[in-house]
């Protein structure tokens, strides 16, 4: 069997900082095309490697090639069973398990989909062909199903200029945001539970800008705020909300602007793929209360989970680090459920 560990490290070794994925990936193809059991397709630099079998039921593993840039951590080293390296957890561990899958089971009782894809963008490549999606982001072997929403909205106030000697002439707009900062901070904490799982939403001033000159009163103040919302909430639902809680402080020419928006996705365990492999292996499940590409599954109605290797709450750090334990374990979870179906 292959030391999954030292493939992470090999993986490792191979620069892949974002959009200049390219000969990672030339590898990778190099090493899937050969296989007679999966036919290999390119699109750019998202490689798509499948099973063409009979099997009734098709499972997409998917993981992403990038990494950050290097933090004086693009050399790996070996400690033990720990593997030190930029890439290491997020997300180079479940590339490897997704390479020993391809590599190893040539005869799976349910067909398999394998995306690597380039800049964490998937929606060129998957097209929908799968009935249940796994994303190798690092769980640390559990399975965090579904994701959060996420929404970044900008608020700008407008006041009228005057000198801050005679403040009474003018408006002043950085105190008029202030009342809305009050409200944000006020804001009520949902906690949904679905599927079991419970989600937790959330709303932070993440920017502010205004001012003109120290002796000036500012007519114009802006505060970024980014909300992350459950999957029982649709985008447009979560944006109702925020405008419910902000307008009341808005007067004629105040603005309110969704800069960007992710949708989220429902926890799905309902899906015997994911049952089966809760069921016959007791993994913890919990929610995701970030944001990961399962929501593009769910926006093509493909039941998704988050399920890797590695710590999350190391990913992007000096000391990015990922165990032996969790690595294997994901391997031999999804090799049981490849191999055996549900």
């Amino acid at each position: 069997m292959t030391d999954l560990l030292l493939l992470t490290r090999d993986l490792v070794a191979f620069p892949s900082e974002s959009h200049a994925e390219a000969p990672f990936v030339d590898w990778i193809e190099a090493e899937l095309a050969p296989l007679d059991h999966l036919e290999v397709e390119r699109v750019g630099d998202n490689l798509v490697a499948r099973t063409t079998g009979s099997a009734p039921m098709r499972v997409l593993l998917a993981g992403h090639t990038d990494t950050v840039p290097v933090n004086g951590n693009g050399t790996p080293r070996i400690d033990g069973d720990t593997l030190w390296g930029l890439g290491a957890t997020d997300m180079k561990a479940g590339l490897a398990v997704m390479l020993a899958l391809a590599r190893t089971i040539t005869a799976p009782a349910l067909e398999v989909t394998y995306v690597f894809y380039a800049a964490e963008e998937v929606a060129a490549v998957h097209n929908g062909l799968a009935d249940v999606a796994l994303l190798g982001e690092p769980t640390d072997g559990v399975i965090e199903a579904g994701c959060q929403g996420t929404m970044r909205v900008q608020v700008t106030v407008r006041g009228r200029r005057s000198h801050t000697a005679r403040p009474w002439m003018g408006d002043n707009a950085i105190h008029r945001l202030g009342r809305i900062l009050a409200a944000v901070e006020a804001f009520p904490e949902r906690r949904p539970v679905l599927d079991g799982c419970e989600f937790r939403e959330a709303l932070q001033a993440v920017a502010v800008t205004g001012g003109v000159a120290a002796n000036v009163v500012p007519d114009l103040a802006t505060v970024t705020l980014n909300h992350r919302f459950a999957p029982d909430r649709t985008a447009a639902e979560a944006e109702a909300g925020l405008r419910a809680l902000v307008e009341p402080f808005l007067e004629d020419g105040d603005e309110f602007e969704v800069v960007d928006v992710a949708g989220a996705a429902a926890p799905s365990l309902e899906h015997p793929v994911l049952q089966a492999m809760v069921e016959r292996n007791g993994l913890p499940v919990r929610s995701k209360l970030g944001w990961t590409d399962v929501a593009r599954f769910a926006e093509h109605g493909i039941p998704s989970t988050n399920f890797g290797p590695g710590d999350a709450t190391v990913a992007h750090m000096a000391d990015e680090r990922v165990d032996r334990a969790p690595i294997e374990r994901c391997y031999a979870v999804l090799a049981d459920i490849l191999t055996t179906g549900v």
